[in-house]
């Protein structure tokens, strides 16, 4: 019955997401980079949130809070704030210059080279850490709800290996042959179902402890674990309070703000109304996220305690218990969905980054539309291969969600350092923007292997260590760029792909979400 339910799902999916593409042209960079720029405000909210709520997500971060609890909401809630911010600053300029690529952004204030180098620090980005880690992450959920090993009859590891292999081919037949359209649609129809389903978790875990009422359930588990709800922590916690005001703050920006992966959904809005509307209204579910991706693993560790081998199976586990047989078929397609969303997604903007920066400005600069589109396929379909061949090897890593944060910071910071500088002055060169994105790549990568070998727990928290990099280089470019500054001062002009005129309750709604977002710190403190 659940496999059935789950096909049927899957299947549905996929039939609406073709039917929506039919009329988009997707032999143009447009059409199938960016969906022909005709995405609305809910397909841009259900996009978002569908990319980045995913497994990595739901089972990471659930295991970080069955082991630390209710602080690690920090990784959600503050995104909210870093989604405003994005929306009333950064997309008006982003839409003003119609660019595809962030780092077409960056070609334009630099120069060639700077966006070359950015481009290829995203795609290591998410060969390496993004795309194995959705399919591991992925892998683990359905191998543990459909119990894989026993309806097979063989082990964990190969269960892992099967379950790899068949994400990431459905996964790269949505995003390699049907461009952003069919990724953006078939997200707004699992967001439906992964927040009814996110939401379903939690309600029948509550129901379980409280013996079939929610508010005793609740009560039981407040009381039960009351160290589980203090969202200030300690300092030795995975997020302690204080990096909130450092490092936190400067990721959240540079993924809502900055990442490929996820600003592509924006950058298709019809105009920039729309794609205002599609962060603010994203912002707000934000909010409502630790009841999908905290509050379960709270639940799942009243319930089982240290039974468990690793702290990533409290989530799959606790599916598998609390959920009805009926229901765990149509959850799992839903899970399946958004394993695939994150994927699709990581491996879109690969292909689009490939296509649009790599290839038609080193490999092939005559190549036509259709051409920059089949290159950027044919390198997708590799990138794929590549990721699914090391995803298994993550069993191995202690915290998924853990190791995923850390390794980002190579590239996440370099490059929101360059943005920004960028945005905010006219005079400092393109060699500062060079200078800034190696050493902050380089000196962040000689901080992990030092902190990893030889000077194990030296250092302060890795996002401190962001923060630190990041001004330092904000430092090296201002100094560059007053000594050596541009012949002419940068101007960004108005393409007019795209009508630019805000949403005009943009700044009073964002200002609303961040008051609840401060509110929710002070009454769990």
């Amino acid at each position: 019955m659940g496999i059935l339910s789950f096909l049927g799902f899957t299947l549905l999916v996929g039939v609406i997401a073709y039917i929506s593409t039919l009329k988009t042209d997707e032999n143009t960079s447009d059409g199938y980079f960016l969906g022909g720029r005709s995405l609305t405000g809910v397909v841009i909210a259900g996009s978002l949130l569908l990319t980045n709520l995913s497994t990595e997500q739901i089972v990471g971060l659930n295991g970080q809070a069955f082991t630390e609890g209710i602080l690690v909401m920090a990784w959600e809630t503050l995104a909210a704030i870093a989604m405003v911010i994005t929306a009333v600053f950064l997309l008006p300029r982003y839409l003003k210059g119609g660019i595809t690529t962030v780092p077409q952004f960056l070609e334009r204030r630099y120069d060639t080279t700077t966006k070359a180098i950015t481009s290829g620090l995203f795609l290591t980005g998410y060969a390496i850490v993004l795309l194995p880690i959705v399919l591991y992450t992925g892998s683990l959920a359905l191998s543990t709800m459909f119990d894989v090993p026993e309806m097979l009859g063989v082990s964990k590891n190969a269960a892992i290996w099967i379950c790899v292999f068949g994400i990431g081919i459905v996964g790269s037949l949505y995003a390699i042959f049907g461009g952003l359209k069919a990724v953006a649609v078939s997200d707004t129809i699992n967001a439906v179902g992964l927040l009814i389903g996110g939401i379903m978790i939690p309600v029948f875990g509550l129901l379980e402890i409280g013996d079939g009422s929610i508010g005793d359930g609740l009560t039981t588990l407040f009381k039960e674990n009351p160290e589980k709800f203090n969202s200030i922590g300690s300092s030795e916690a995975s997020v302690p309070f204080a990096t909130i005001f450092t490092g936190m703050m400067l990721v959240q920006l540079f993924y809502w703000g900055t990442n490929q992966a996820i600003i592509q959904r924006a950058l298709g809005a019809k105009n920039l109304r729309e794609g205002q509307k599609g962060l603010i209204l994203a912002s707000f579910i934000k909010i409502l996220g630790p009841l999908i991706v905290v509050l379960p693993g709270i639940i799942a560790f009243h319930m089982f305690g240290d039974t468990l081998e690793k702290a990533d199976e409290a989530y799959p586990t606790l599916v598998s218990k609390v959920l009805p047989l009926s229901l765990v078929g149509f959850f799992a397609a839903v899970l399946f969905g958004a394993i695939l969303s994150s994927f699709n997604s990581a491996l879109n903007s690969s292909v689009t980054l490939f296509g649009v920066d790599i290839y038609k400005e080193y490999i092939n600069k005559e190549a036509s539309e259709k051409q920059t589109v089949k290159a950027g396929k044919i390198f997708g379909t590799l990138l794929a291969l590549f990721a699914m061949l090391i995803a298994p090897f993550l069993q191995s890593a202690e915290s998924i969600f853990g190791y995923l944060q850390q390794v980002n910071g190579c590239y996440s910071i370099p490059i929101l350092t360059i943005i920004v500088v960028g945005y905010l002055t006219k005079n400092v060169p393109a060699i500062a923007a060079k200078v800034a994105i190696i050493s902050g790549a380089i000196l962040y990568l000689l901080y992990v292997v030092l902190d990893g070998t030889i000077m194990k727990d030296q250092f302060p928290h890795f996002l401190h260590v962001m923060a630190i990099l990041f001004v330092l280089n904000v430092i090296i470019m201002l100094i560059i760029g007053k000594l050596y500054p541009r012949a002419q001062e940068y101007t960004q002009e108005y393409t007019k792909e795209v009508d630019i005129t805000p949403w005009k309750s943009v700044k009073l709604v964002g200002g609303l979400i961040c008051i609840i977002v401060i509110g929710i710190y002070i009454y769990f403190s």
